[in-house]
């Protein structure tokens, strides 16, 4: 199916890893090419500063992915937000002794057996990658470690990773947030993610009348679907090239 076109008039919401970037054995191991940040840069500068990155990761995480971009981010699926002008916007953990909570959540994990227990802050993530054959594990000792934390605390699963986080915020509300502001106020937003803690986003995004865009194989309920992380790059490029993604129909700047 073909993606839908672009105009002026769009804001740019990316997922990064699985969409932007392979996804890598370990969070740290994924690879950054220079070329995805000149484009980025290009979409952002031509559409007045109406792009975002809408990640799992921590803000100053992807900053460090990212060198001289400094994009308005979502991070910790919408925990934390900085918004176009700057601003930081975090929400920390109420009704739950999050010290306590992650010290069980690390205790529990602490064998090892090829997982990755990854502290964000205000997230908490255990990854299996290394270990696949311990996914059902790792669900069921921290579906009950949550259901024992209380309403306050959410289990949030992705692609061979299960996360612990404070319930109510993701990054459909982190779109939300940034479509309520300048200058994403007042377009039409475009989302592109590809595992299931991106379905936030995709509703979000179908509710305004924008366009979803899945990576990968899945059920989804985005309204559009592309194939792989290469064919997003190409759409990028494409959407540069057209100039559809500038004010004006002016042309990125690729340089």
């Amino acid at each position: 199916m073909a993606l839908p076109s672009a105009d002026a008039d769009r804001a740019y919401f990316l997922d990064i890893d699985g969409t932007l970037l392979e996804i890598a054995e370990t969070p740290s191991g994924v690879r950054v090419d220079g070329m995805l940040i000149a484009m980025i840069r290009s979409l952002h500068d031509c559409s007045g500063g109406a792009v975002a990155l809408i990640s799992g990761r921590r803000v100053a995480d992807v900053d460090a992915l990212f060198p001289g971009l400094r994009l308005p981010i979502a991070g910790q699926h919408g925990l934390e937000r900085r918004d176009a002008a700057g601003g930081i916007h975090s929400h920390a953990p109420e009704g739950v002794d999050w010290p306590w909570l992650k010290a069980l959540v690390k205790g529990t994990f602490e064998d090892g057996r090829g997982l990755l227990v990854e502290d964000k802050g205000l997230t908490l993530a255990v990854h299996f990658r290394l270990n696949p054959g311990q996914e059902d594990r790792v669900r069921e000792s921290l579906r009950r470690i949550v259901a024992d934390a209380g309403a306050a605390v959410s289990l949030q699963p992705g692609k061979c990773v299960m996360e612990v986080k404070p319930a109510g915020r993701d990054k459909g509300t982190a779109i939300a947030e940034f479509m309520s502001e300048p200058p994403f106020r007042g377009r039409r937003p475009v989302f592109v993610g590809d595992d299931v803690t991106d379905e936030y986003g995709f509703r979000v995004v179908n509710d305004l009348g924008g366009d979803s865009i899945k990576v990968g194989e899945g059920e989804t309920v985005a309204r559009w679907r592309i194939d792989d992380v290469q064919a997003v790059h190409a759409w990028l490029a494409q959407v540069l090239e057209d100039g559809a993604g500038c004010r004006g129909g002016r042309r990125g700047n690729m340089a």
